[in-house]
């Protein structure tokens, strides 16, 4: 008696969706990225990669990244690269995003502007607890830092990942591909804010938003300087008091 073809034919469909997922979800953490470091990184063919990415196109989530600004065409037929779109990574959403917005739209009511940025504050004070030890643990390199910032960013859920700037990587980009709280944020961009401090702190140095997920952007990209003294620390009791030491 012959095997049903059915189950097999079941097995096969979740090996493919299985796998499609986590295209996207390196097209999530990695985008701009290109079929041949998908394939790469996923150990398949180009022609499995390539279908993968067809059905992914149909469904609206992800699409072809289309560089900007002179001089980023090149002659020739350069390799596509792929972003997710807002459909893709809704998948990957949490479902309190509606119930926090409407929280926070509820303490706003209540106490305002301030309430919100107060609450803002708290939150990522949480963070800095919780991610503090887990950077200095990582030694006084900046750039080591900032790779375990990205690690722990990535145990939360955030695809986080780093990017050398300039021939000498005289700064770096960390890009997050995901934000669990992307539609709450877009509402309150005191929390991309408050979030943007707290890297500061935790690196010791100026860093700068380039763009978030909440407001359109592909990825939430942070510039971080490698090349520059770290921000002074805040005085200690004996500094502040106007005692100097012994000379």
């Amino acid at each position: 008696m012959r095997t049903p073809a059915a189950p097999q034919a079941e097995q096969r469909h979740d090996a493919e969706a299985s796998t499609r997922e986590k295209v996207l979800e390196l097209v999530v953490e990695h985008g701009p990225v290109s079929a041949a470091t998908l394939a790469r990184t996923l150990d398949l063919t180009p022609a499995a990669v390539r279908r993968h990415i067809a059905h992914l196109q149909d469904a609206g989530q992800i699409v072809v990244h289309e560089p900007a600004g002179p001089g980023l065409r090149r002659r020739g037929r350069p390799a596509r690269h792929y972003v997710a779109t807002d459909v893709g990574r809704s998948g990957l959403a949490d479902a309190y995003s509606d119930l926090a917005t409407h929280v926070l739209d509820f303490l706003r009511q209540v106490g305002g502007k301030d309430a919100i940025e107060a609450f803002a504050d708290d939150r990522v004070r949480e963070l800095e607890r919780r991610y503090r030890p887990v950077i200095e643990q990582a030694g006084s390199s900046r750039a080591a830092r900032v790779q375990a910032l990205a690690e722990a960013l990535t145990a939360d859920g955030y695809a986080a990942t780093t990017r050398g700037i300039g021939g000498q990587a005289i700064a770096l980009q960390l890009c997050q591909g995901h934000c669990p709280v992307q539609d709450v944020a877009a509402e309150y961009p005191q929390l991309c804010e408050a979030e943007t401090q707290a890297f500061s702190r935790l690196l010791d140095v100026h860093v700068q938003r380039l763009s978030t997920l909440a407001t359109g952007g592909h990825v939430c990209t942070t510039h971080i300087p490698l090349a520059v003294p770290t921000t002074p620390r805040t005085p200690t009791s004996q500094q502040s008091d106007g005692t100097e030491g012994n000379s």
